[in-house]
């Protein structure tokens, strides 16, 4: 087991990451004290290892099995009353400990609703995907999606621990672990130069779940999570955090116009990712090479390099509505090289038309 840490001062928190976790009784002895327990998960997640997480907890404790429906499409307001429900018909209090077992929907989800019930009580983060495992679950972003824009509605909330169990991967249906690279893919563009070669050279097998392979990515890409989150926590105008959402105005936009769930988190923000590298390559940022190196490796992912047919006036429409758009501008994370990105608002607009009427096939 690998352990890194969340250095946020009394926010700060361990990430934990290795195989038979979920069985691991000291994590859940030193973080699951509390006598309540709410286990957030989904109707897919739940009859895999709900039980399995319960029996670790122990008998002495109350369970509150949350169990949610599974899907983009319920990361809404209906959904987190659900939790809200179950909570308060179970009697619990600013004492409950709330679980998030499960993808980035659960996570995110969930974590709302630790920091929300009572005005806030403690919850831990058990993500079941690649994507949650390198990205969602790590940095405190939570929230639900509304139907004008994803995310719109959440707040900044620190975990009290992620558990990160790769063995909780085999399960995962193969287009979930591609969305899932999409993110880890991203860290080594925005960051991390040599990242992004390691991740050339090991493709093939994270594409085949080996397992070593598949830790050494996670911890990689959880570390490049950590030191962004620990430079700017709350996304300020420092724009350091701003540039995990390399490819995001883009792919949120996709997933709205499609509906949320159609297309994949990840599956979007791989297309997103190739249409600002277009744009980077187009503003002679980026080079032709890299830019082809780029579509190479999201392509040997089996992800999408294209996005769906949207008009360019709905797809500024769309991107208007993100959150990083201040005023009537959109703000978009590009790239300066592989390894190296950039939060801008000042660009040819008629460059960004260009990309949202370039055919990428």
């Amino acid at each position: 087991m690998k352990t890194l840490n969340i250095n946020l001062g009394d926010r700060s928190y361990p990430i934990y990451i290795g195989q038979k976790l979920l069985s691991n009784k000291e994590i859940f002895h030193q973080h699951a004290k509390a006598e309540s327990i709410a286990i957030v998960t989904n109707d897919t997640v739940a009859p895999l290892y709900l039980n399995i997480l319960m029996d670790n907890l122990g008998k002495n404790k109350k369970i509150i099995p949350i169990i949610l429906p599974d899907g983009e499409v319920y990361k809404n307001l209906d959904t987190l009353n659900l939790i809200y429900d179950a909570l308060l018909k179970n009697k619990a209090g600013r004492d409950v400990l709330l679980i998030a077992l499960g993808g980035g929907v659960v996570g995110d989800i969930c974590g709302f609703a630790a920091a929300s019930f009572m005005r806030g009580v403690d919850f831990i983060q058990i993500p079941t995907t690649l994507l949650s495992q390198v990205d969602s679950s790590v940095g405190g972003k939570t929230g639900i999606n509304h139907r004008l824009g994803k995310n719109m509605v959440g707040a900044f909330y620190q975990p009290k621990c992620v558990v990160v169990d790769i063995d909780l991967l085999n399960t995962l249906p193969q287009r979930e672990l591609s969305a899932g690279l999409a993110e880890v893919i991203k860290y080594g563009l925005i960051r991390d130069l040599e990242f992004f070669n390691w991740l050339e050279a090991h493709i093939e097998q994270l594409v085949n779940k080996d397992s070593a392979r598949l830790i050494e990515a996670i911890e990689r890409s959880c570390i490049n999570k950590a030191e962004v989150v620990e430079a700017d926590e709350l996304e300020s105008d420092k724009n350091i955090r701003a540039t995990l959402n390399l490819g995001h105005t883009f792919g949120h936009a996709i997933e709205n116009e499609m509906g949320y769930g159609k297309w994949l988190h990840g599956e979007a923000v791989a297309a997103g990712i190739v249409m600002a590298a277009y744009m980077s390559k187009e503003l002679g940022w980026l080079t032709a090479q890299d830019y082809l190196r780029i579509i190479q490796l999201i392509e040997l992912v089996g992800l999408p390099i294209s996005p769906p047919k949207i008009s360019e006036e709905k797809f500024i429409d769309l991107m208007l509505s993100d959150k990083k758009t201040k005023g009537n501008q959109i703000n978009l994370v590009l790239q300066t090289s592989i390894g190296k990105a950039v939060l801008i608002n000042e660009y040819d607009p008629e460059i960004l038309s260009k990309t949202l009427n370039h055919n990428f096939s």
